[in-house]
C-alpha cells in the first residue's frame, strides 16, 4: 500500500466513523444497518488494490451482507435482529477480503478460518499501519524519540479499543455510564461532543482497519482452490506491533476494565447505595447488561488473540498485562451470570436466557483455557482447544434440552410460589410455553393437572392442537419425519382425555 492508497484509506475510514456516529449514536438498530453495511462495501470497492477484481464466484457475499442488513429493516424481533446485525457484519467482512482480490469461496475451511482471524486482527490493529504509511516522510512522528514513538504508537491503538470496551460497560452498567460521562465532560459544558467525537474516532479506527485489507490483501496463500491441494501451508507472519505498544494496549483496556470490576465489586457485589449512585433499586440495577457484558468479554478475548498474533515478542509486562485482562474478564462473567441470575429469578426462563447462561459457563471454560495457554506460550493451540469446548458444549446443550429445562422450571414457579421472590412474577406465559417444541410437550403433560385455571385450560388447548397436527399432518406423520422428541410428545399427548 502506498501513501496515495493510505490516506484514501484513512479519509473513508473517518468518512464511515461520521456515518456510524450519525447513524447509531441514538437510534435503534433498523433501516441504519443496510445503510451503513451499503457504504462499508461502497468504501471497499473504492479503495481495493489497483488490478485486482473479486472472484465471480464470490459475488454472493455482498448479496448476503445487504440481504441481512435489509432483514433488520424487516423484523421487529430484537433478538434476531442482532443475528441478523452479525451475520450482515461476517458477510461484509468476507466481501471485503473477497475484494482485495483473494478468493474466498473456494477455500477450504481452514484457510476461511485463517482469513477470517487475519481480517479480525486487521480491524483492531489494521489502522495504526496505515497511519504510518500515509504520515509525510519526514513529519514529526518519524522524528521521536526512540523511547517515546512506542508509546505513541501503542496509546494510537489502545484509546480506540478502550473505547468500545467503556461504551460496552456504559450500556450494561449506569453507575459506570454516569461516571463515564463525568470524565468525558471533564468539568467543562461541552454537551454530548466528547462522546461523539470519540465513537466517531472508534468507529474511524475499525473502518480503516477493515478496508485495509481491501487495499492491501492478506499473506500470501499456498491453496488457491478447493482443488487437488485444498491445504495451505504454513505461514510467515508479520508481526508488526512491539511489546511496549502491545503493553500500552492492555493497559489501556486494563484500566477501563479495572474501572468496571471495582464498581461491580463495590454495588453489584458489595451492595453500596445504587439508588443514590444511578437512582435505580438494587434489582433494577443489577438485572441488566448482561448481553453487553458477554459481548466485553468476547472482545476482551478477541483482543488477546488479535495480539498474539500480532506481538513481535513477549515480555513480561506484557504477559503479566495479558492476565490482569484475562482476570478481568473472569470478574466481567462472573457479573454478567450474577445479573442473568438475578432477572431469571425475578421472571423465569427463556431460551434465549438459557443460551445466554451456556454461553457464559463456554466462555469461562475458554477463559481459563485461554489463560493456561497463554502462560505456557501455547496459544497457537487455542483454536484446537475452543472446537473441543464447543463441541462439548453443543453436545451438552443437546442432552440438557433448553426447551424441557424452560418449561419445567416455569411450571414449578407457578405450582410452588416460594421460588418466585416478593418483587418477581409469578404468573405463567402460556402463549410461549406452546411456542417451545415438542421437547417440552412431555412436562407439560405431566405438569397439566397440577396448574390452576385459566393456566390448565389454556395449556391442554394447545395441547389437543398439537396432538392434532401430529396425528393428521403428512409432514409430521411421514417415516422420513421421525423423530425421537416427536415420538416421545406423541405418546405423552395420548395419555390425555
Amino acid at each position: 500500500m502506498d501513501r496515495s492508497t493510505a490516506r484514501r484509506v484513512l479519509a473513508a475510514g473517518l468518512a464511515l466513523g461520521v456515518l456510524a456516529e450519525i447513524l447509531f449514536d441514538g437510534p435503534a438498530l433498523g433501516l441504519n444497518v443496510p445503510i451503513a453495511v451499503a457504504a462499508l462495501l461502497a468504501a471497499g470497492w473504492l479503495v481495493r488494490r489497483a488490478g485486482t477484481a473479486p472472484d465471480p464466484l464470490d459475488a454472493w457475499l455482498p448479496t448476503a451482507a445487504l440481504a441481512c442488513a435489509v432483514a433488520v429493516a424487516l423484523t421487529g424481533d430484537r433478538f434476531l435482529a442482532l443475528l441478523d446485525t452479525m451475520a450482515a457484519l461476517a458477510f461484509a467482512g468476507a466481501s471485503i477480503v473477497a475484494l482485495a482480490g483473494v478468493p474466498v469461496t473456494r477455500r477450504s475451511a481452514a484457510v476461511v478460518a485463517f482469513l477470517a482471524a487475519w481480517t479480525f486482527r486487521a480491524s483492531m490493529v489494521g489502522a495504526g499501519a496505515v497511519l504510518r504509511l500515509a504520515r509525510p516522510r519526514d513529519g514529526l512522528p518519524g522524528r521521536l524519540p526512540a523511547p517515546v514513538a512506542p508509546l505513541a504508537r501503542g496509546l494510537l491503538l489502545g484509546i480506540p479499543l478502550a473505547t468500545i470496551f467503556a461504551v460496552l460497560f456504559a450500556s450494561a452498567d449506569p453507575i459506570f455510564r454516569r461516571a463515564f460521562d463525568d470524565l468525558l465532560g471533564l468539568r467543562i459544558d461541552l454537551g454530548g461532543a466528547p462522546g461523539r467525537i470519540l465513537f466517531t474516532l472508534a468507529g474511524a479506527w475499525l473502518a480503516a482497519g477493515l478496508l485495509s485489507v481491501a487495499a492491501n490483501g492478506v499473506p500470501p496463500l499456498a491453496a488457491s482452490s478447493l482443488g487437488a491441494a485444498a491445504g495451505w501451508q504454513p505461514l510467515t507472519r508479520s508481526r508488526p506491533l512491539g511489546a511496549p505498544e502491545a503493553v500500552v494496549i492492555l493497559v489501556l483496556v486494563d484500566l477501563v476494565s479495572g474501572v468496571f470490576v471495582a464498581l461491580q465489586v463495590a454495588y453489584l457485589f458489595g451492595g453500596l447505595d445504587t439508588l443514590a449512585a444511578a437512582g435505580m433499586t438494587y434489582s433494577d440495577y443489577a438485572r441488566r447488561g448482561f448481553f453487553e457484558l458477554v459481548a466485553a468479554a468476547c472482545l476482551a478475548g478477541g483482543l488477546l488473540v488479535a495480539l498474539e498474533i500480532a506481538t513481535a515478542r513477549r515480555t513480561r509486562s506484557y504477559l503479566a498485562a495479558a492476565l490482569i485482562l484475562v482476570g478481568l474478564t473472569a470478574v466481567m462473567l462472573g457479573s454478567a451470570w450474577l445479573r442473568l441470575d438475578l432477572y431469571q429469578q425475578a421472571y423465569g426462563w427463556t431460551e434465549l436466557r438459557f443460551y445466554v447462561a451456556a454461553a457464559i459457563v463456554t466462555l469461562g471454560v475458554a477463559l481459563a483455557l485461554g489463560a493456561v495457554l497463554l502462560v505456557r506460550d501455547r496459544m497457537r493451540w487455542l483454536a484446537h482447544g475452543l472446537a473441543a469446548i464447543g463441541v462439548v458444549a453443543l453436545l451438552a446443550l443437546n442432552v440438557l434440552s433448553p426447551a424441557a429445562f424452560v418449561a419445567e422450571r416455569n411450571v414449578a414457579r407457578v405450582v410452588d410460589p416460594s421460588l418466585v421472590p416478593p418483587d418477581g412474577y409469578a404468573g405463567l406465559d402460556t402463549g410461549y410455553l406452546g411456542a417451545l417444541g415438542d421437547d417440552a410437550i412431555p412436562v407439560l403433560v405431566a405438569a397439566l393437572d397440577g396448574l390452576d385455571e385459566p393456566y390448565r385450560s389454556e395449556v391442554a388447548a394447545q395441547l389437543h392442537a398439537r396432538r392434532q397436527e401430529l396425528t393428521t399432518d403428512p409432514a409430521w406423520t411421514s417415516p422420513a419425519a421421525w423423530n425421537l422428541s416427536r415420538e416421545r410428545a406423541r405418546a405423552a399427548l395420548a395419555t390425555m382425555p
